[in-house]
Formats: C-alpha cells, sequence, structure tokens
C-alpha cells in the first residue's frame, strides 16, 4: 500500500529527530513531527509506524555514509596521484614509479583475498608517504593516513616493515613470536609477499579510478551485509 505523502514526510522528520536526540522514543519523536509540519492537525491515518521511522532512521544513515565515502576515497585518490611522480631506486624498484608499485600490490593482493578491504587499501596505499617524506616515508605514510582509515589498515601498513624482516630472516625471536600471535598475521604475510612481487616490469594493473571503485564496491556490499544482519 502506498502511504500518503504527509505520513512519509512525518516518518522523516520523527527520523531526523530521533538522529538528533537518540533518547526520544519514537511514539514522541511522531507526535513532535506532527505538531511541527502539521499544527492544524492530522488524520490517524497519516501517523507513520515504528517500522517506517526507523526506515527513514536507516536511510538518513546511509546517506551520511555514502558523504563520508565520497570523502574518504577523495582523500585516497589525492594521496595516490602524486606517486606518478615518484621515481624509485632502479635496484629495489625496477617497475619504475611509485603508484606503478602500488597498484601492482593491490592488484597481487587482491588475487589473493579479494575481499578484504581494509588489507586491500592498505595495498593501495602502503606507500603514500613518499610523495611527502622521501627520507622517511613509512613514517609520513602512517601521518597522512591517520583518521581516514581504520585501525586495522593501519596495523597492516605499521606492521608491514616488520613483516619483511620476518621474511629476510633479521626479525628477533620475541618479534617474531609477537607477530605470528597476531589475529591478522596471515594477511600480513600476504602483503608483505605482494609487496615484494609487485616490482615487475611492463605488467598490466588498474588504474587509480578502477582500484578505488573496487574498494567502494565492497565497502557498499559489507555495508549492505552488516545491515542484513
Amino acid at each position: 500500500m502506498k502511504h500518503s505523502k504527509a505520513r512519509r514526510q512525518i516518518a522523516w522528520e520523527a527520523a531526523r529527530l530521533i538522529r538528533e536526540q537518540p533518547e526520544l522514543r519514537h511514539s514522541d519523536a511522531r507526535r513532535s513531527a506532527a505538531e511541527r509540519l502539521f499544527p492544524e492537525g492530522i488524520r490517524q491515518i497519516d501517523i507513520p509506524s515504528d517500522s517506517e521511522v526507523g526506515q527513514q532512521i536507516r536511510s538518513l544513515a546511509r546517506a551520511d555514509q555514502l558523504v563520508e565515502w565520497n570523502r574518504r576515497f577523495t582523500a585516497y585518490a589525492e594521496l595516490l596521484h602524486p606517486l606518478a611522480e615518484i621515481k624509485q631506486s632502479p635496484h629495489t624498484h625496477p617497475e619504475g614509479d611509485a603508484l606503478y608499485h602500488s597498484l601492482q600490490v593491490f592488484v597481487l593482493v587482491r588475487e589473493e583475498i579479494p575481499y578484504d578491504e581494509e588489507l586491500l587499501t592498505a595495498a593501495l596505499l602502503h606507500d603514500v608517504g613518499k610523495a611527502f617524506d622521501r627520507k622517511q616515508p613509512h613514517a609520513a605514510t602512517l601521518k597522512a593516513l591517520e583518521g581516514i582509515v581504520t585501525e586495522r589498515t593501519l596495523w597492516f601498513i605499521e606492521n608491514l616493515p616488520i613483516a619483511h624482516s620476518l621474511m629476510n630472516g633479521s626479525l628477533g625471536v620475541r618479534a617474531r613470536r609477537r607477530l605470528e600471535a597476531a589475529e591478522d598475521f596471515d594477511e600480513l604475510t600476504c602483503l608483505a609477499r605482494c609487496d615484494l612481487a609487485g616490482r615487475q616490469i611492463g605488467i598490466l594493473v588498474s588504474e587509480v579510478e578502477d582500484a578505488l571503485e573496487m574498494l567502494r564496491e565492497l565497502a557498499v556490499s559489507h555495508d549492505d551485509l552488516a545491515d542484513s544482519e
């Protein structure tokens, strides 16, 4: 059944009031919304149900989420594009610029673990600090990403040098045990392997915008799954 325009308006206004005052009961929010929008009075049939108000609350939350996603992915793009101008040592990075390397790592990680948005984000952004500080790029990367990636993504990037030390045999026994006990140890070592492997000349990679769209699709699918649970 198609609800009246007034009913939809009241549901939306009630949802907005509840978002502003989370302690507000649905019944009180509906009454306040109806009085605010229709001070002359409203038919009982035009009063929305709790379910309809809940749907509007979720719609408002999704709109906020889309704004946040757009802000976040715009920031990612702004961090990535300058890497195309960062030329690296031909001895350690024969593939060339830092952007080409980052896109290679992203592709390789995606081949192994295509569903992990946070790991893939780390793969794509792990070298963005090279555009800010060539002497201390790792610290610059962590600083640049603080507040725009999840703590788990930041953990992958923060511990990537330690994973490389593990792989080359230079990591101490205690540090190795701590790392191996980490919940995401397997994913971290995958990132480290792909970081080393992503140094090939002439292989095809995604464009920055395509890689970001893949991440955006994962974010949407994870959000939809959370809503259904």
